[in-house]
């Protein structure tokens, strides 16, 4: 019987935390021209004589710390995900889950969908990046080419500012700052390159030091414009105060500029204003993963009691919480 179909897609993630795996995983996702978009030589010399050699023990390290007995958290998470919004939404729709890297693979997972009459994709990254999110439309759209018959096609490009999604991050927050005694709220996105945001054809007038003007047609694909607007939703709905929250940028690669402030270096001019109990969120990401479980919740906790900090609460992303699988059938029906 046809049905319609649901196409989630996530980054990606080793197949086990040992360096084979992670060497196989990282390979693959660094060379995508999209996430290091340098002509294809220059891209190939830097990360096969480079960053592989020299990263594949430091990245196997933070990966064993975050491995449960489960697998991979941003795994186990992706295909909860799928199958409590597939019994949400009911035999009508077919749910699949896609990785743009790794296992399973975007192919494997479209190869289920052989009676489907539309097909809905969903990239699950909340601001749209052309390293993200345009790299995992652009593999669905190559696995859909060869296809003979080509279902009813629909895209959510991104959800940033989506009314439900906004919603069941302000809910995932308070659950767990409500009883605490916080003086600052710290969104600490996913960066990129800044040439990536030069090369989203973003006219703002704006010195990316401050927050981003509002999106518009000028800055629509403006990924750092995006994360404010977001990081603003959020706080409406959370009624805090400007002095109340900031917004930084996590995950910097290599000595070119990434978009600014950076988490690591906010962070002691947090301290330095007397900010003691801080409380962080990473709502460029909707499911754990090593960015929030290892960099956020070890490292970065670790770098705020160097700096002689008191409280670091950690707010887990929606992963499979009810909240956020009901924002995902507000968006499909």
């Amino acid at each position: 019987m046809a049905k319609d179909a649901i196409l989630l897609v996530n980054l990606g993630t080793p197949d086990n935390c040992n360096e084979p795996s992670v060497r196989r995983y990282l390979k693959e996702f660094l060379s995508d021209p999209r996430v290091i978009d340098l002509p294809y030589l220059t891209r190939k010399l830097l990360v096969n004589a480079f960053i592989i050699p020299f990263r594949n023990k430091r990245v196997t390290a933070a990966y064993k710390k975050i491995w449960t007995e489960n697998g991979s958290p941003l795994l186990h998470y992706s295909l909860c995900l799928r199958e409590k919004l597939s019994q949400e939404l009911g035999p009508k729709y077919q749910v699949e889950l896609g990785m743009r890297y790794g296992n399973p693979s975007i192919a494997s997972a479209m190869s289920k969908l052989v009676d489907a009459t539309s097909l809905t994709v969903v990239p699950l990254f909340p601001q749209y990046s052309s390293a993200a999110t345009g790299s995992a439309i652009e593999q669905v759209l190559k696995t859909l080419a060869p296809k003979w018959n080509i279902p009813q096609l629909k895209i959510i490009r991104d959800f940033y500012n989506h009314p439900d999604f906004i919603k069941a991050y302000a809910e995932r927050i308070d659950e767990y700052i409500k009883d605490k005694k916080i003086d600052l709220l710290l969104f600490s996105y996913h960066g990129l390159p800044e040439r990536h945001i030069n090369k989203s054809d973003c006219k703002a007038k704006c010195d990316r030091k401050d927050s981003c003007p509002p999106v518009s047609e000028s800055n629509a694909f403006c990924y750092r414009a995006q994360c404010f607007e977001t990081t603003k939703l959020i706080a409406e709905q959370l009624r805090l105060s400007p002095d109340k929250y900031a917004v930084s940028f996590q995950s910097r690669l290599g000595r070119t500029p990434w978009i600014k402030p950076y988490t690591d270096v906010l962070l002691p001019e947090l301290a330095k204003k007397g900010i003691k109990n801080l409380a962080i969120v990473s709502p460029s990401f909707v499911a754990d993963c090593l960015e929030t479980l290892e960099e956020i919740d070890i490292r970065t906790r670790e770098q705020w009691r160097s700096l002689q900090g008191n409280e670091f609460l950690f707010i887990p992303c929606l992963n499979d919480s009810s909240l956020w699988i009901k924002a995902l059938v507000d968006f499909l029906i």
